[in-house]
């Protein structure tokens, strides 16, 4: 990191909303070649702070200060013409054109005539391809790209710009470990360059992995900047939410029931072969692999999203087949999906309306819906998991990721399901809040419920589970109990070691 003048500086920003100061006079500086994370929790200011910054919303009071020269941003536009460049969480692609399209999009090489210069559109941008290392060139079509390629095309668009900053939001989200890795090299090249970066995750592993500064926000004031190899979690933690967090390992003071789930011989073609477990209520069962492991899949076949090609499903004893998500939903089977903005909600319906979606038939009263019902199992899940609204009217896209989740996952609650699976219960949620959701699964398994979790995190995997799958390859390696699992061997199991190759 160096010590030269800083290329981006926010100055004392002030942003309010009716009813609400989102920013309460923030500062941040960044420096050239530096890594500069921005942590906090959902609602502590972030991304309005960088809408501020990208000009989508001007500041009450404050001022922007780009090469040490005050700037006013009237948009992204004029931001990315100043040198600021953002990558977007949310995808923000055209899905029908081509990669190169959409990286140069509104800047395509022209020849005479104003006629597209095909051939310098693709070369360029396979140039940018290539320093990614993706497996899909210039003429892709956007749409048949999978979401992490899709997210590999925002990053491009990045490096067709002179940045003196960048702005990463949550980059990793869609990500294999692979294509993390090439991420942080081009960081890395970005650094090297003298760009400054600005790194949004709540992602700890990353941030200590790759920055060299942090700075918190929390209720939309300034708490600090520390430097990354001066502090660790529990300090930064303690900034974001003013208390400590625990994070020890799971420990159930109740006993397990009943077998509420077995599965022998499972299989769906390549996607998984000869999957067998039992599920007991009142336990957290945790499945752990890397991406292609065939966690998620299991969870979608057992709720009748794949036809299993093989193998035999039983609920309380009894054999089942499930053909489809409303056999599994009767059979009381509920599913919170691992992407839960395009899966689990309806982002423009209101709170109460997502919660009773898949019981909607069941509140009627005649040909209408009883809205006094809906309303009583809105506020009695709200109330119940703590759900943090300003009232069932409030659209479910303006809340929080961790308040979502919890929309999400008193939807089926309410239905009153025996198993309940919870595919990455705390991706793209902030570190409070995932303690939160945390609990929460351990409070369900206290009830009763029998619990899968699946989890691409190994922290959160051995928090909450009683015992740990082992997946490589469509395949399980391996059943771990909380008492007999390490790191190391849990690593060991998902990179496809037996026992004896590991020792």
């Amino acid at each position: 990191m160096t010590t030269q003048t800083p290329v981006l500086r926010l100055e004392n920003i002030v942003k309010t909303f009716p009813g609400v100061r989102a920013l309460d006079g923030v500062s941040l500086t960044i420096l050239p070649g530096e890594v500069h994370a921005l942590m906090g929790e959902n609602g502590a200011g972030k991304s309005t702070l960088m809408k501020v910054l990208g000009g989508i919303h001007q500041p009450d009071e404050g001022r922007i200060i780009v090469n040490e020269q005050p700037v006013v941003m009237a948009g992204p536009l004029d931001a990315k013409a100043k040198g600021i460049v953002f990558i977007h969480q949310e995808l923000s692609l055209a899905e029908e054109l081509s990669v190169a399209e959409n990286i140069y999009l509104g800047e395509l090489p022209k020849k005479r005539f104003g006629l597209v210069d095909w051939a310098k559109l693709y070369a360029r941008t396979n140039t940018i391809l290539e320093k990614l290392k993706v497996g899909f060139d210039a003429k892709a079509r956007v749409g048949d790209l999978s979401i992490a390629n899709q997210q590999m095309v925002e990053i491009a668009r990045a490096l067709t710009v002179d940045a003196k900053a960048v702005i990463f939001d949550e980059p990793t989200a869609s990500l294999t470990d692979a294509e993390k890795s090439v991420l942080f090299e081009v960081i890395a090249d970005l650094q090297a360059q003298g760009v400054g970066i600005a790194y949004i995750s709540h992602r700890m592993e990353e941030i200590f992995r790759i920055t060299d500064r942090i700075s918190v926000l929390r209720d939309g004031q300034y708490q600090g900047t520390v430097n990354t190899a001066e502090t660790d979690e529990e300090g930064v933690t303690q900034m974001m939410i003013g208390r400590k967090l625990d994070l020890s390992r799971a420990e159930h003071g109740h006993d397990l029931g009943e077998v509420a789930l077995e599965v022998r011989g499972l299989s769906c073609g390549k996607l998984f072969q000869d999957v067998s477990f039992e599920l007991r209520s009142g336990e957290v069962l945790g499945f752990y692999g890397l991406v292609g492991a065939g966690r998620t899949e299991i969870a979608e076949t057992l709720f009748g999203l794949r036809d299993p090609t093989a193998g035999t499903i039983h609920l309380n004893g009894e054999e089942v087949r499930i053909a489809s998500p409303s056999d599994a939903i009767a059979r009381g089977i509920s599913l919170v999906p691992e992407d839960r903005k395009t899966q689990g909600l309806v982002l423009g319906m209101n709170c109460r309306d997502n919660m009773t979606l898949p019981q909607i038939d069941d509140l009627k009263a005649g040909p209408f819906i009883a809205e006094g019902s809906e309303i009583a199992i809105f506020d009695q899940y709200r109330d119940k998991l703590d759900i943090r609204t300003a009232g069932w009217k409030q659209a479910a896209g303006n809340l929080s990721g961790g308040n979502q989740q919890k929309i999400v996952i008193g939807k089926w609650l309410s239905m009153h399901p025996s198993v309940l699976i919870v595919d990455e219960p705390t991706r793209g949620i902030d570190v409070g809040s995932k303690s939160e959701i945390h609990n929460l699964i351990r409070a369900l398994a206290a009830q009763g419920y029998a619990v899968i979790v699946i989890s691409s995190e190994m922290p959160e995997v051995l928090h909450v589970s009683d015992r740990i799958v082992a997946m490589y390859s469509g395949r399980i390696m391996r059943t771990f109990t909380s008492d007999e699992v390490t790191e190391d061997n849990l690593i060991q199991a998902i990179s496809g070691l037996t026992p004896g190759q590991a020792a």
